[in-house]
This record gives C-alpha cells, sequence and structure tokens, in this order.
C-alpha cells in the first residue's frame, strides 16, 4: 500500500509545483514588462526582473514537475544555457558603463535561452489535461515570454546591425543613434530596447501601427515570423487551454445538476 500512496503523493506535489511555478512566472514577466513601461531612469530594474525570470526557468522548467516525472534528457543542457545566460546577464550589469563594449553574447544567450524556454514551457502545457486559472496563467506567461523573447532578438539585431530598424517619426530614424546600442549612451540604450520590446509585440500581436519598420532582410524575416507565431500561439495554446477549461466546467455543472434530465 505504500507505492500508490507514494506516486500519488508525488503527482500531487508536482502539480502543486507546477502551478506555483506559472503563477510565478506571469509575476515575473508581467514586472519586466511594468520595468519597459517606467520612466527612462528605472529601466534598468527591467534587467533584475530578466534575471529573475532565467533563474527560475532554470530552476523549475524541468522534467521531473512534469505528469510522468520522468527527467528529460535535455534537462542538463537547458540549466548550464540558462546559467550562462545569468552569469551574463550578471557580468553586464555589474560592469561600469564605461568598461562595457558589446552586448551581443549577452543577448544571444539570453535569446536562445528564452526561446528555449517557451518551447518546453509550451509542452508542460500541452499535457495538462484539467485547466484552472493557474494553468491559465502560465499559457499568459507563455505569450508574455514569446514577446519579451523577439525584442531581445531585435535587440541583438539592432546591435549587430546599426538600423535594423527604423522610426518613422523620429528625426534620427536609426534606433541606434550613436551606433550599436552597446555602444550607446545609458539613456539611448535603454529607450531603444523598451521600444524594440515594443515593436516586438507589436508584431506579435498584428497589430501593426506602423512607425517602426524592420530594413533588413534578417530583420523583416524575424518580425514576419513573430507575426505568424503570435496568432498561433494565441489560436492553438490559449485555443486549446481555453476549451478544455470551458469542457471542465461544463462537466462540474452537469455533476451538480438534477439526475434525470
Amino acid at each position: 500500500m505504500r507505492f500508490p500512496f507514494r506516486a500519488s503523493h508525488s503527482s500531487e506535489s508536482r502539480l502543486r509545483r507546477r502551478h506555483r511555478f506559472y503563477r510565478h512566472l506571469l509575476l515575473v514577466t508581467v514586472f519586466v514588462m511594468v520595468c519597459l513601461a517606467l520612466p527612462r531612469n528605472l529601466h534598468s530594474l527591467s534587467g533584475l526582473g530578466y534575471s529573475l525570470a532565467t533563474l527560475l526557468l532554470t530552476v523549475e522548467l524541468e522534467g521531473s514537475i512534469r505528469h510522468g516525472g520522468k527527467v528529460n534528457p535535455l534537462d542538463a543542457p537547458f540549466r548550464l544555457l540558462g546559467l550562462a545566460a545569468l552569469l551574463a546577464q550578471w557580468f553586464w550589469l555589474l560592469t561600469p558603463m564605461s568598461h562595457r563594449e558589446s552586448g551581443w553574447p549577452l543577448l544571444v544567450l539570453t535569446t536562445l535561452f528564452a526561446g528555449w524556454s517557451v518551447l518546453r514551457l509550451v509542452g508542460f502545457l500541452a499535457e495538462e489535461q484539467q485547466v484552472n486559472g493557474r494553468v491559465l496563467m502560465g499559457a499568459i506567461s507563455g505569450y508574455l515570454l514569446l514577446g519579451l523573447t523577439a525584442g531581445l532578438l531585435f535587440t541583438g539585431l539592432e546591435t549587430i546591425q546599426n538600423g535594423s530598424f527604423i522610426s518613422l517619426h523620429d528625426d534620427a530614424s536609426a534606433l541606434s543613434k550613436t551606433g550599436p546600442i552597446s555602444q550607446a549612451s545609458p539613456l539611448v540604450q535603454l529607450m531603444d530596447f523598451s521600444r524594440l520590446n515594443y515593436f516586438a509585440f507589436v508584431c506579435l500581436s498584428t497589430v501593426g501601427f506602423g512607425d517602426f519598420v524592420p530594413t533588413t532582410p534578417l530583420s523583416r524575416m524575424s518580425a514576419v515570423a513573430f507575426s505568424v507565431i503570435g496568432p498561433i500561439y494565441i489560436a492553438v495554446v490559449m485555443g486549446l487551454l481555453i476549451g478544455r477549461y470551458a469542457a471542465g466546467n461544463a462537466v462540474g455543472d452537469d455533476s451538480d445538476g438534477p439526475p434525470g434530465a
């Protein structure tokens, strides 16, 4: 009798841990979004948010809390990439502005880790048969994380090739006024990062305000890719989970109704 009891207890523990993870991830991603909306001198708080998100994903997004509880052989490479991204973030944050030379290693590592995290999170959500509010929190946080990944990618493209994205409403149309973002002044660097994240969510949601334009083939195809991925995520991931959530509520209502209808 011990083994079934222990297996059931382990399954419940995994469920509680997954649900806590979904809730915490939503809080962290919303915190990053809020930091990007703050005045320019407070944008640096977003770096703390990215570090918290990286740490949370590295620790929690592992195979042991999936439904089967089996360790995934890709857990170790995933954690190594997360650790490398976290170290790069803190190295960048602790380096004086006058000694910063290039931010592309940080952007590459963080973009790869965030993109991989979205894929793993979708795998977690696909296994959820009973959908509740916390599972929907995980789906929403996945969408926000996807947008932040696009923002990191666009920032990396602008860092590597100045003028990959331009604004149609500024006198200096390039988002990096003095060269790559990593060589710009702190004010311009933080302002550009916020604007590139704004453009990323505009692409992801297919709103298309038309105030920013990608100019290089790579930046254009990246914008197109996320304009396709965004609706697919909403239709497939959110649609599937909301359908399961509605079906679960319908079954609960039927079970509570009078018999023999």
